[in-house]
């Protein structure tokens, strides 16, 4: 039998490309699910995991159909929508990414509360878009290679850097602004208003992250 250890780097190295990433909404079946099947398409090929949790809600509900409608418009397979199921967010959940992406100010922090840990890895995706939008690439490029080879490492040593622009760039005017509105049981017009809001954060989640994993 292999010793404990031995098989622990084992799986070490073996993850060593992987990063992973979670999203968290409320009830986990309109905009974190979202969230999360358009990170997952606009990051390939990288060797990446994306999963997704609600606040609160019941495990096991699909996306709302709207949602569902709403994610093939962007581009994902009708088929993967469809076979979302919800979950609810545990600490358990929160041990593992590297990058937590909260839907609203309020998800943060409830998800800080669970662990307090996990502060500087935690931001709301529009928040984080805000706050990367003119962090120059060569910044960015530098924090990663300080972390080394390790994608999880880069991309955590990445999200620190962007959490800490939080005192140095301004607030937005509105604080609604780093929120991702909620859709459930309201009109087209509001999920619609929800992918807008959302879609240009996950561009700019993904711009930066792939400039965090890139190779030196």
């Amino acid at each position: 039998m292999r010793p404990v250890v031995e098989l622990v780097e084992t799986r070490r190295k073996a993850r060593a490309s992987v990063f992973e990433i979670l999203t968290v909404c409320t009830g986990n079946i309109c905009r974190s699910p979202l969230a999360e099947l358009l990170l997952r398409a606009s990051l390939q090929p990288l060797d990446v995991e994306v999963s997704s949790a609600g606040t609160r809600g019941f495990a096991g509900a699909a996306m709302t159909p709207e949602a569902i409608d709403l994610a093939v418009g962007l581009g994902i397979d009708r088929d993967e929508a469809a076979a979302h199921r919800s979950r609810y967010l545990t600490e358990s959940h929160l041990d593992e990414p590297d990058l937590i992406l909260a839907m609203t100010r309020a998800h943060r922090r409830e998800i800080v509360e669970l662990a307090p840990a996990r502060t500087r890895s935690t931001l709301t995706i529009r928040e984080f878009a805000r706050l990367t939008a003119d962090l120059p690439g060569d910044e960015l490029r530098r924090a990663a290679t300080a972390a080394g080879a390790d994608a999880s490492d880069r991309v955590r040593a990445v999200s620190a850097l962007v959490a800490s622009r939080r005192g140095l760039v301004l607030p937005p005017e509105n604080p609604d602004d780093d929120d991702v509105v909620d859709p459930y049981g309201r009109s087209l017009e509001t999920y619609e208003l929800s992918a807008a809001q959302l879609s240009p954060a996950v561009a700019e989640v993904v711009r930066t992250l792939r400039l965090a994993v890139a190779e030196d």
